[in-house]
């Protein structure tokens, strides 16, 4: 059984299963970022969900609210409903909020019209901040914050009986945490722990890809295991997009057709050996 970390000054949040989503309430209207590209620049998703968008203008002008962008389907949180508004056109993104609404779970506030920027402040401060936020203004679904409590046995609850509904662990935070530093401060729990990987390449052929190769985070590339069916059918719907590929090499001198394809999860386990595996594309 997974232990979770116990302490006076510790908060349990669940981690919903989406795309991370920096809101901006403006003077005119609502922006939404994701994170950064793999080249460093910024990645602007508005047009992807604009439904939530359209939500965010009940905000004041001058919120800044970090939280997860998530689509329900039949009661569970569903990832690829999540990839597919990623990846589509805004034409094709307005065609399935309509069918599959998105949710916003928010987790933070980062900036208030009156308080200015508050990352400086201790977690405690900024989620009550959040909450009187959210109530003042009269915000409800699909914009909510998560659930968070203090109570070890509620958190155990969460973590044992959730992941059913796409729930893939806990967000540990102390009282004291700030924005600043990022989420470094917080613990996640997950119940399969996975780490980012940039995918730089792959082998196969374009329509059929067998195995990615991937930058890891301490800076080695590699190959990873062989995809499955499904994550191999998304990388061929990446791959269509793309322009011809390059040859180059891993440090072990493995060959590979070089391409720049994002990001994707691969189990934190693996990363120790030669290849890994990859659990889904972000």
């Amino acid at each position: 059984m997974t232990t979770l970390p116990v302490g006076a000054d510790l908060h349990y949040e669940p981690k919903l299963d989406g795309h991370r989503l920096i809101m901006w309430r403006t003077e005119d209207t609502v922006r939404l970022q994701a994170r950064p590209r793999p080249d460093g620049t910024a990645n602007d998703v508005t047009a992807n969900w604009a439904d939530l968008a359209l939500a965010g203008m009940q905000l004041p002008v001058g919120v800044v609210l970090d939280g997860e962008g998530v689509v329900y389907v039949n009661g569970r949180i569903d990832f690829g409903a999540v990839q597919s508004r990623a990846k589509s056109t805004p034409a094709r993104a307005r065609l399935l909020a309509e069918r599959r609404p998105g949710t916003y779970a928010v987790f933070d506030i980062l900036q208030h019209p009156e308080w200015g920027d508050v990352r400086g402040w201790p977690y405690v401060r900024r989620r009550a901040l959040l909450e009187r936020l959210l109530d003042e203004y009269g915000i409800g679904p699909p914009i909510q914050a998560v659930p968070t409590t203090t109570d070890v046995g509620l958190a155990r609850v969460w973590y044992d009986a959730l992941q059913t509904q796409g729930v893939e662990g806990l967000v540990v935070k102390a009282s004291s945490s700030t924005y600043r530093g990022g989420s470094r401060q917080w613990k996640k729990v997950r119940h399969a722990e996975t780490v980012d990987a940039a995918v730089v390449g792959y082998t196969g052929p374009a329509a059929r890809p067998r195995r990615l190769a991937v930058r890891l985070p301490d800076g080695r590339t590699t190959l990873s295991q062989a995809l499955k069916a499904p994550l191999a059918a998304q990388v061929a719907l990446l791959l269509a997009s793309k322009g011809p590929a390059r040859r180059a090499h891993t440090i072990g001198g493995d060959a590979y057709s070089a391409v720049d394809l994002g990001v994707v999860e691969v189990l934190a386990g693996t990363t120790r050996h030669a290849v890994v595996t990859v659990t889904r594309v972000r």
